[in-house]
């Protein structure tokens, strides 16, 4: 363990007797329940982070800048915009070598993953962000396949007198950030509407990027007993791709890029658009809640495919090209029942999500900026349906609380191949499975709370991983994975102002899906091995005064194979750890807000070595510890308001690997983190 660990505990230690706060020990929470409550009276893993957290003194750019402070998640900030951020909950999804596979993305209702279970971070608006929660263990499984965790962002409305505000930023490696806004509303209608633009250099060499997003709302409440909401977002993007590095290049030269990636010119086009629609009414105590969404994707992607593999005629090209169209919706109702002792309410509820890709791959050999493509390699219509109803119950009797929910997961994939010069791989995979779930909360005392919950979780194989088989086409043997989820927690408020959640857990899986063979640019999957994860979660938040507060989180995570099993030609002993899983992870915040219109933090970092691929054999990226600065001021003037940001990112300049790719075929593994970095924004805003 690195010398440097110690002071962060010091500087972060949390006294158990605070002076009274305004600090929210209780925040509300839908995710888990379904149904608005205390985070505090929930039999599961479950926080919330508040407006204040996401945006102050944060730049806006990434989920990882706020999601940090959740234990049991490891967010890591790949420093590369073409594969996004890389996040892992317990473990699941830690084996995505792009975007985020295995955890249940959700933004104002609508899905941010796609049926199959892969998701994008990059599409979450953090400028109006109202919170997000995140819900680990059992009770996750009841958002469907491939809910290893939940993410959930909820927007803020538009409120009060009409508003215009805007920001510049700038920062190392030549970011650039600019922002325009307009919102406002009153009792019976509100509206937000956002637009913002980011452009870098990148750390790395090869790394530049732009990114636009544009964001609106418009909230309607016809009356005390209804409330509709309309919601367009899109992300328009542009990256390079430095791809990863070997550990001799890291060490030459962090900021560098293999040779295939300028060689190739590997980068990656996206656009998006999403409108969704969400619609609640009660009828006397009970609700109605209904969604629907619809849009469209379409990306471009240029690989660093060698020649030798696209010779062959079962090969898919370096370049991938295809467009989305998805749609969707969810209906349920909300029932509480007065025959019954307590509180007790039954949720009956279904949600259906659907998915059609329109691709095709192309050769890349040169890779020319112009846009040249080569030979057709793959021609297909990519589908995924998924359609899943569920029932859950929430009763509070007395002292105890239990939640309980029944799942019946459907998820669908069909290729339609009209490539067939290499021959017909045409077909489809239907995966099913009943996922049943069951909390329970014992409240020792009005501050202390204990609780049980146990789950059975279904985790699919997602397109990409059915896209090839040893064989060549499509794989659609590939078996969906099952697991089977135990928690315990106890919940406590230590003091006036002292919050304190703990929990252990273990987590048991069938047919992990594991690398079968990695070469020539492509990843082949198996259905192999057991795995078992055991850990432990700690989570504190305290406010010693007005002006003082700290947060604390703490995750030690036991991720290993239970059985031996076959890889790439290399047999994995039983105990091997999952790769892409750090043991240990530590973040700690000391904040000061000595009045209003100022803020300042220290945050630190602590992550264990990481292995890169299964056997372990290969060099880990070394575990490190690093701290960051950030200061927050505003000035109020009449209808004018003022702010100021300054952050500035691994103070001491320290050296390490930020992320790895797992199992790289190539070797390269490494995906350095920058040094020292800062970042200044000035921002504005007029009341009317």
């Amino acid at each position: 363990m690195s010398r440097r660990l110690p002071l962060l505990p010091a500087l972060l230690c949390v006294p158990f007797a605070a002076a009274e706060t305004d600090l929210s020990l209780d925040p509300l929470v839908i995710s888990g329940s379904r149904s608005e409550a205390a985070g505090f009276d929930l039999p599961f893993s479950v926080d919330s982070l508040e407006r204040r957290q996401i945006s102050e003194g944060q730049p806006g750019i990434n989920a990882s800048e706020v999601l940090q402070r959740v234990p049991g998640l490891v967010v890591q900030n790949r420093q590369n915009y073409a594969q996004d951020l890389q996040i892992s909950s317990r473990g699941f999804g830690s084996r995505a070598t792009f975007g985020v596979r295995g955890i249940k993305l959700i933004a104002d209702g609508i899905p941010a993953s796609t049926p199959d279970g892969q998701g994008q971070a990059a599409t979450f608006d953090l400028d109006t962000a109202e919170r997000i929660e995140v819900l680990r263990g059992p009770m996750a499984t009841l958002y469907g396949s491939n809910s290893g965790g939940v993410i959930q962002l909820f927007s803020r409305d538009g409120e009060g007198p009409l508003q215009l505000s805007g920001g510049s930023a700038f920062g190392s490696d030549g970011l650039r950030k600019e922002r325009l806004s307009a919102e406002g509303g009153n009792g019976q209608a509100g509206f937000i509407l956002d637009r913002s633009r980011l452009d870098t250099d990148g750390y790395r060499d090869h790394s530049a990027a732009w990114r636009e997003q544009n964001f609106a709302k418009l909230h309607i409440d016809p009356d005390e007993d209804s409330r509709l909401a309309l919601i367009y977002s899109d992300l328009n993007q542009q990256s390079d791709d430095p791809l990863g590095l070997t550990w001799d290049a890291y060490r030459r030269d962090p900021r560098s890029v293999a040779a295939v990636a300028e060689q190739f010119d590997t980068r990656k086009s996206i656009d998006h658009r999403q409108l969704g629609l969400n619609y609640e009414r009660y009828f006397g105590a009970a609700r109605l809640q209904a969604s629907l969404y619809g849009g469209t994707r379409r990306v471009v992607q240029y690989q660093s495919i060698p020649r030798g593999p696209q010779a062959a005629s079962s090969h898919a090209g370096g370049v991938i090209d295809f467009e989305r169209e998805f749609h969707g919706g969810s209906l349920r109702w909300l029932q509480p029942v007065t025959a019954l002792p307590g509180d007790f309410e039954w949720i009956l509820g279904v949600d259906y999500d659907f998915s059609e890709d329109d691709r095709q791959g192309y050769e890349n050999f040169a890779g020319a900026r112009q846009g040249i493509k080569g030979r057709l390699r793959r021609d297909e219509i990519d589908t995924v349906t998924s359609l899943d109803p569920y029932l859950q119950a929430n009763w509070r009797l007395g002292d105890w609380t239990l939640q309980a929910g029944l799942r019946h997961n459907q998820m669908k994939a069909e290729v339609d191949d009209k490539f067939l010069a290499n021959g017909d791989d045409s077909g489809s995979r239907t995966y099913r499975k009943t996922t049943p779930a069951l909390g329970v909360m014992y409240a020792f005392t009005p501050d202390l709370h204990g609780y049980l919950s146990a789950g059975k979780g279904f985790e699919t194989p997602t397109m990409s991983e059915l896209a090839y088989s040893p064989g060549g086409g499509f794989n659609l043997e590939l078996d969906a994975s099952s697991s089977t989820q135990y928690e315990a927690g106890l919940k406590a408020r230590l003091g006036e102002g002292t919050r304190l959640n703990a929990a252990l857990f273990q987590i048991r899986t069938e047919d992990e899906l594991v690398v079968a063979a990695a070469s020539g640019g492509r990843t082949t999957y198996q259905n192999a091995a057991r795995t078992l994860r055991q850990g432990f979660e700690l989570a504190i938040d305290s406010q010693w005064s007005e002006q003082w507060s700290t947060t604390l989180a703490y995750t030690r995570l036991s991720a290993t194979y239970d059985d031996d099993f076959t890889s790439n030609g290399r047999t994995i002993a039983k105990g091997r750890h999952l790769p892409g899983v750090p043991g240990t992870t530590l973040y700690g915040e000391l904040a000061w807000r000595p009045r209003e219109g100022i803020s300042s933090a220290v945050e630190g970092l602590y992550r264990s070595k990481v292995y890169v691929e299964d056997s372990n054999q290969e060099r880990p990226a070394p575990g490190y510890a690093v701290f960051n600065w950030r200061t927050r001021l505003e000035q109020q003037l009449g209808p004018w308001t003022f702010g100021q940001t300054l952050r500035i990112d691994n103070l001491f300049d320290r050296e390490y690997i930020g992320s790895v790719i797992v199992a790289d075929g190539n070797g390269r593994y490494y995906e350095p983190a920058p040094g020292r970095n800062w970042y200044a924004g000035l921002d504005l805003a007029y009341r009317f």
